[in-house]
Order: C-alpha cells, then sequence, then structure tokens
C-alpha cells in the first residue's frame, strides 16, 4: 500500500517539485498552500493521518511552526515524521522547529536525492 505525504508550501512550484520527487518515490501526495489549508488536507484524510509531511517555514495565514505545533497536538500524528524544508538554516531556527516537533530540517534548495535519503531515515519501509 502506497504511503502518503502531506506537502505544505506557498509556493507552487515547490510543491509541485516535492510531489514529483516523492510521486516518483511510490507516494501518495496531498498538498496544502499554508497550515491552515494542511490541517483541513490531514482532517479530510482517511483516519485522519498521513506517513509523512514536508513543511515550508515561512508561509502566510499559519507559518510551519504553528501548523507543526497544530499537527502534534493530533493523536494520529503525534509519532509521524514531519520536516521542515526550509531557506532559513540558522541553528535558532532549528532549535525553533525542533521545539515545535519537527524530526528534522533540510535547507532549499533540496536534490531530490538528498531528500530521498532523509525520508528513509525518518520513514524506514
Amino acid at each position: 500500500m502506497a504511503k502518503t505525504a502531506l506537502i505544505v508550501d506557498d509556493s507552487t512550484s515547490m510543491r509541485q517539485m516535492v510531489g514529483f520527487t516523492l510521486k516518483g518515490a511510490g507516494f501518495t501526495v496531498l498538498e496544502g498552500g499554508n497550515g491552515q489549508e494542511a490541517l483541513a488536507k490531514l482532517a479530510s484524510a482517511p483516519g485522519g493521518k498521513v506517513d509523512l509531511i514536508i513543511t515550508d517555514l515561512n508561509m502566510p495565514v499559519m507559518d510551519g511552526l504553528t501548523f507543526i505545533k497544530e499537527a502534534r497536538t493530533k493523536a494520529g500524528l503525534r509519532f509521524t515524521p514531519i520536516l521542515m524544508l526550509t531557506t532559513e538554516s540558522g541553528d535558532g531556527r532549528k532549535a525553533e522547529g525542533k521545539a515545535a516537533g519537527a524530526t528534522g530540517w533540510i535547507v532549499k534548495p533540496f536534490h531530490p536525492e538528498q531528500l530521498l535519503k532523509v525520508i528513509e531515515k525518518v520513514l524506514p519501509a
């Protein structure tokens, strides 16, 4: 059974690039343009769960940190891997992400192979 990933980014082209990579790896992909849209997608997902979440940090309406904090309050997402994919690389921001519940941090631009290696580490087959 295919695993489902949720991609959260306000950039359509970034969602398409990440989605292309994940679909090539066999994932079913859901997308949200900000944290609030992503929470709505999660609410409509079977069981309110996905196998993996990849989110941007800076987005309108609801940013990535707020989204992660909200997602972690959902029983089915408590242990779901959540990766931050952002242009920000400062240690302070990474610490904020970890405190919010992020599993890992990848700095844009990304290489598809790098993204898939990180996914293999946080989401074993």
